[in-house]
């Protein structure tokens, strides 16, 4: 069952939806992510990308965020995502994308939006990071984290296009991997 690890809506049920359309960030990978995080995590503009059902955002609001963006196109995953902000009462914090990653990832560059933190779940074996991190560079303040979680076996982070790698962690069949811009791009 998938649940709000901690924070204002700890222990708040998740919905996920069936299938094999998305894959929720496990509880184990969540956790350790919000470990590593730590304090940073308050107070943060968050991007959650590929968001499926929310759970990473949501727990990033959670744990006080001081808000989060949800891109994600799948009605499935949508309708979940709807239906988790509304559980978990952090929906006055959040605003949701219903589009196309690469176009809603334009939009809010042409808002001028930056984030300090962004998190990339993309469906694995499909190598969609690669189109991803390029426009993040215009997304990410200066001292901001990209989180990009992918397979650990079988599937490889690509080419970080002049992002800098500061660490890599798996957790069983699934990798972690943080990235920052250089410094004045």
């Amino acid at each position: 069952m998938l649940r709000i690890i901690a924070g204002e809506a700890k222990g708040r049920v998740l919905s996920a939806p069936r299938g094999r359309s998305t894959r929720p960030t496990t509880a184990r990978v969540r956790e350790a992510l919000f470990n590593i995080l730590g304090p940073r995590v308050i107070e943060a503009d968050f991007l959650d990308v590929f968001a499926g059902s929310g759970a990473v955002g949501l727990e990033a609001l959670s744990r006080g965020a001081r808000r989060a963006v949800f891109i994600e196109n799948d009605k499935q995953a949508l309708r979940c995502l709807q239906a988790n902000l509304q559980n978990t009462g952090l929906g006055d914090r959040a605003e949701i994308w219903r589009s196309e990653v690469m176009s809603a990832l334009a939009a809010l560059i042409g808002r001028g939006e930056s984030f300090d933190l962004i998190y990339v779940d993309p469906p694995y074996g499909k190598n969609l990071v690669s189109f991803v991190l390029p426009k993040l560079k215009l997304l990410s303040k200066p001292g901001g984290l990209v989180i990009v979680e992918v397979a650990a076996k079988g599937e490889f982070l690509p080419e970080t296009g002049g992002w800098n790698q500061i660490k890599r962690y798996v957790y069983g069949s699934t990798a972690l991997y943080f990235l920052t811009r250089p410094e004045g791009r």
